[in-house]
């Protein structure tokens, strides 16, 4: 207690200490800095300065002297004349070059003077250096040029000696203010000191309080720890116990006779702590290192009298006492709060797995059940092309719609499951809002027609037509609330307004209201409207049917957008939806020339290597194919495919991902890495899976794009348009033919070489860029630097040509075979195939347009 009480009184003589060193400190500055300054006023420099600036002066005037006397002498004293020009001169070059003169040459009325004087010495000296005849005869004019220049000389002497008067009152000044500072700083030391004496004398005061006051601050502690519910044991370093409250008697079954004196170790400490315990009080007492002391609570074991090993929560701190260092250890029974926290783990892990399980099972369901409908789908598609009866053909139209609002329900369950376990993610692209919204109205007015309904939509304000988005998600929000209103809405009116709304702190919303005149709902319907598989009890409602998860998942995408979905609605009267979430508006994007979209008549028969474990869609697939021209490899699992992809050419992969033996993953890894000949072919992914991250994972194994079940011929026919070439290389992704190319470089060609010299050359390029791409084909046969070197020789042609897309791919080559960078250099020559695709047939010599790529 005694060093308890002394820790504040060592601190409060520190501070006061620390005080007067502090002020000792400035006083001390001060009477330095005062004795500097009177030394720089007793300093015989300044006043050697000033003698020298006077000085100046006289020894002018000793020269003009000795020029009038000279004139009218007719044997005049040249020598001296020479002599008294030599000293004037001296004292200004002293005063043009001395650093001790470099703050007076900063004064604009001595370096003006300063100058002029000088111009007259330099002006002067060729006179004076020259014979006794020539300066004799230059006597007048010297004279003059004398005459001219002594008010100048005279206002440099005086600017100097102002300048350094005035020096010289400064610094007095100066030393004035350091005296004041002194003496308000010996005047303050004067009063702390008599404060600090009251205020010790107040101290001593107080400690003959607090001295009683820890008298019974001690007695009130002993009657703490002997009431305390958590245990209270008190040792010493040697781990003697030397108090044990009434609590610790109730938690470990020993009375306090029987703790206090005894081991602490040997107590309460389980068999199996017992080494650690006595080791880490070995540690204290030697090496003073605390592990547990002072680091708050801590889980561990205690052993009851019974030899029970159970849970406790403790924190120990330590203290100084005169007999040394004791602990204070503070102990909880926490049995049955570990007990409760076991269980509650446990029920969270079987709701977990149980949540997992339907994740999963959801999952997989839909999986699994997108393949049969693939083969479904694909069969109706192919029987279509048979020849059928009408009867047959509308059995086959009312299959097929049935099969595609089956997958619909399968991609609205899939979606529920992606948000529900935190895996549904944004894909924003830039989208015009006002088509969209456009398209969607012109869809769901056949429907409005027929309930002779009517569909309209506007903006309220200005319109905000492009913004950055995920459209997919908006047009399945907007789809939904919309074609709700429709089909609920008979003889009556649907409206949709849209309108920005701007905040200063905040992006900009965009808020749709879809208002309708239909049947509305009550209160209860609106409380629960967008609950999933929620479909209301109307007779009406249970006639135009519905799973009643779209207005779920609607509520699930605006939320996952970052925004509500607000409804208000009477019944009988109609309902009006709010749909808002925040937006990025941009500029219309520059627009780009018509794309014309490959047809599978125009490509050339493809060699396909279809991979799929499904013996129906693979039928489906290869018929599709084979009815197209394409000549159709099949191959049952992944391995199977690495060995045919290892021996033989294909121009395409098309691989399915779930598969027995090896999945597709693994063999686009094989496939890439190895060095079979068909190691570069684009591999396009057969999936029933579209959730985003595992797209992106197959993008990352190789693959070069993703085709989503259930299959369909205009889709196998657009990939093999998008990959296949029709002549040569498939590129391995489509680019931007009006980028490819800078017309204003072939445009001065053309107009500096002429038509006819410029053909010539494009086609020596073009023979090039054919060769460097076999070349680069096998670029596992040669060098990196041969590689570079071939790389960069191209993109000088590219450049000069305007081939800025084609220049940037070499380039990448070129910086990936400096580099030693394997995987770039051939990720940068795979994409050069593409490159060349849309910038070949703009590399011609006339001015007519490029045809489509």
């Amino acid at each position: 207690m005694s060093n308890l009480k002394a820790s504040p009184v060592r601190l409060r003589l520190l501070i006061t200490l620390l005080l007067g060193a502090v002020a000792l400190g400035v006083t001390l500055y001060l009477s330095t800095a005062v004795v500097r300054d009177l030394r720089l006023l007793n300093s015989a420099r300044s006043d050697n300065v000033q003698w020298t600036l006077s000085q100046a002066e006289v020894e002018f005037l000793e020269y003009d002297l000795h020029l009038n006397t000279s004139l009218g002498n007719l044997d005049p004293d040249l020598r001296t004349l020479r002599r008294e020009f030599d000293i004037f001169y001296s004292r200004i070059n002293t005063l043009r070059q001395a650093s001790i003169y470099s703050a007076l040459r900063d004064v604009p009325e001595f370096s003006r003077n300063l100058r002029i004087v000088q111009t007259f010495l330099d002006r002067t000296v060729d006179t004076i250096d020259a014979s006794d005849t020539a300066l004799t005869g230059a006597l007048p004019e010297l004279i003059e040029r004398a005459e001219a220049v002594r008010p100048n000389v005279r206002q440099l002497a005086n600017s100097g000696l102002n300048y350094f008067a005035e020096d010289s009152d400064r610094r007095r000044s100066n030393i004035a203010v350091t005296l004041m500072q002194m003496a308000a700083v010996v005047t303050v030391l004067l009063v702390t000191l008599l404060l600090l004496a009251l205020y010790l004398a107040y101290l001593n005061a107080q400690n003959v309080r607090r001295r009683a006051e820890i008298v019974q601050a001690s007695e009130r502690m002993k009657i703490v720890t002997g009431t305390a519910l958590d245990a209270v044991v008190v040792s010493d370093a040697e781990g003697r116990i030397l108090d044990f409250n009434a609590a610790a008697e109730q938690i470990f079954g020993y009375s306090a006779a029987e703790a206090i004196g005894a081991d602490l170790g040997g107590l309460i400490v389980p068999d199996h702590h017992r080494a650690a315990h006595a080791a880490g009080m070995e540690r204290m007492r030697v090496h003073g290192e605390k592990r547990v002391v002072g680091k708050g609570r801590i889980k561990l074991e205690a052993k009851r009298a019974t030899g029970e090993v159970f849970p406790v929560e403790f924190a120990i701190q330590s203290a100084q006492t005169d007999e040394g260092e004791i602990f204070i250890a503070f102990l909880r029974d926490i049995s049955h709060r570990v007990k409760a926290e076991a269980d509650l783990v446990a029920a969270r892990d079987q709701a977990l797995a149980g949540e997992k399980a339907k994740t999963d099972f959801l999952a997989t369901m839909s999986h699994e059940i997108r393949t049969p409908l693939n083969g479904l789908l694909g069969n109706l598609s192919l029987l279509r092309d048979t020849k059928l009866s009408a009867r047959q053909a509308r059995y086959i139209n009312n299959m097929d719609t049935s099969g595609k609002l089956l997958m619909n329900h399968i991609s609205d369950v899939l979606d529920i499951t992606k948000y529900d376990a935190g895996k549904l993610h944004l894909r924003p692209v830039q989208m015009n809002i006002s088509t969209l919204l456009q398209d969607i109205i012109d869809n769901q007015s056949g429907a409005a027609s027929a309930n002779d309904t009517t569909l309209d939509w506007g903006w309220i304000g200005p319109p905000a037509d492009w913004i950055h988005a995920d459209r997919d998600r908006i047009q399945h929000i907007l789809m939904n609330v919309i074609g709700n209103a429709v089909k609920f809405t008979q003889a009556g009116r649907v409206s949709v307004q849209a309108e920005v709304l701007s905040a200063p702190d905040s992006a900009p919303e965009l808020h749709v209201t879809v208002s309708d005149t239909g049947i509305g709902m009550d209160d209860t319907l609106q409380s629960q409207i967008f609950d999933d598989f929620l479909t209301g009890d109307s007779s009406y409602d249970r006639e135009v049917g519905g799973t009643g998860l779209g207005l779920g998942i609607a509520r699930r995408f605006v939320q996952a957008l970052g925004g509500g979905i607000d409804v208000e609605s009477t019944l009988g009267e109609g309902s009006t939806f709010l749909i808002r979430f925040p937006i990025t508006p941009i500029a219309a994007p520059a627009a780009t020339g018509p794309h014309r979209r490959l047809r599978s008549g125009e490509l050339r028969p493809s060699r396909v290597l279809l991979v799929e474990d499904n013996e129906i869609n693979r039928v489906v697939a290869r018929e599709m194919l084979v009815a197209a021209g394409h000549r159709v490899t099949e191959a049952a699992n992944g391995k199977v495919a690495v060995d045919l992809a290892q021996n033989k050419t294909f121009d395409l992969i098309l691989m399915d991902i779930s598969m027995p033996v090896m999945d597709g993953r693994t063999a686009t890894r094989q496939i890439r890495d190895g060095n079979g000949v068909s190691a570069r072919t684009p591999i396009v992914a057969l999936t029933a899976n579209a959730m985003a991250e595992e797209q992106q994972a197959f993008l990352s194994d190789g693959m070069n794009d993703i085709l989503t079940k259930p299959l369909t011929r205009d889709g196998l026919m657009q990939v093999i348009a998008n990959h296949v070439h029709r002549d040569t290389d498939p590129p391995a992704f489509a680019k931007d033919a009006s980028k490819a190319v800078a017309g204003a470089y072939l445009d001065d060609l053309r107009e500096t070489l002429g038509v006819e010299a410029l053909r010539p050359l494009l086609d020596r390029f073009v023979t090039e860029v054919n060769d460097t791409l076999a070349f680069l084909a096998d670029h596992h046969s040669h060098a990196p630097a041969e590689i570079a070197a071939r790389a960069h020789r191209i993109a000088g042609s590219a450049a000069t040509l305007g081939a800025v897309e084609l220049r940037a791919g070499l380039i990448a080559v070129e910086t990936a075979a400096n580099a030693g960078d394997e995987k770039g250099m051939a990720k940068a020559i795979a994409a050069l195939p593409a490159i060349w695709f849309v910038t070949r047939p703009q590399m011609r010599a006339d001015r007519d347009d490029a045809p489509d790529a």
